[in-house]
């Protein structure tokens, strides 16, 4: 979900230059891992870099079809109108997540890396009545913007477009979690077909100069 609004951006850029119709289904990661591990065949997956070396190592891509997309950091989030807590420093967000009446990350790559955090703080079990798990596809923008989480954690691009919050700012570099997004072809892709083809040109368009702008424009970097 973090790649939608990047990836929309990108398709119809290049259907444009090309002429070639493209087509994004955008769910959750774990539920877009499932689908492909369970047969279901697509040109084109973008995952989180680790998810795209698992699939490959399954023989779902096509060996040597990787290539890596964007770079996309971790901000945190409150209601539009509440108090923002300060995250100017690692000490600072910690106090912050004590602080707040519930917290919630998402169940993708980066809920992982803060729930490893909150052990590291030594936190993790005062907090656990706390957490509120946002389902897969469901962006904690959402429950934050409900009043339903006081304080969100959730990819910049993820928190970017939702209405009723405000950003509070990045996490701070000492705690930054950067999750590089990848993409691969699919091995149902006959190799070296028309078809293959299109694919390739658009992962080559996607990675190119021509998209730093809207990638950076969707809070994320080219990787």
């Amino acid at each position: 979900m973090a790649t939608r609004q990047v990836l929309a951006e990108l398709t119809s850029a290049f259907e444009r230059q090309s002429g070639c119709r493209v087509t994004v289904e955008a769910v959750g990661g774990v539920d877009a891992a499932k689908r492909v591990l369970a047969g279901e065949a697509f040109d084109v997956v973008v995952l989180a870099s680790d998810a795209i070396d698992k699939l490959l190592a399954a023989g779902h891509l096509q060996a040597g079809s990787k290539v890596d997309l964007v770079r996309s950091g971790v901000a945190a989030a409150v209601r539009a109108g509440a108090p923002l807590p300060d995250m100017a420093s690692e000490d600072a967000v910690k106090r912050a997540v004590l602080a707040a009446r519930s917290i919630s990350c998402s169940t993708g790559p980066s809920g992982v890396a803060l729930a490893h955090l909150f052990e590291r703080w030594g936190i993790a079990g005062e907090i656990a009545g706390r957490m509120v798990q946002a389902p897969p596809g469901v962006p904690v923008g959402t429950l934050v913007a409900r009043g339903e989480v006081e304080l969100g954690f959730q990819q910049l691009s993820e928190l970017l477009h939702v209405e009723g919050i405000t950003v509070v700012g990045p996490l701070p570099a000492a705690i930054q979690i950067t999750t590089t997004f990848s993409a691969g072809m699919h091995a149902s892709v006959p190799v070296g077909s028309a078809q293959a083809g299109r694919v390739r040109a658009l992962l080559d368009y996607m990675r190119s100069p021509q998209a730093a702008e809207a990638k950076l424009r969707q809070g994320m970097e080219p990787a």
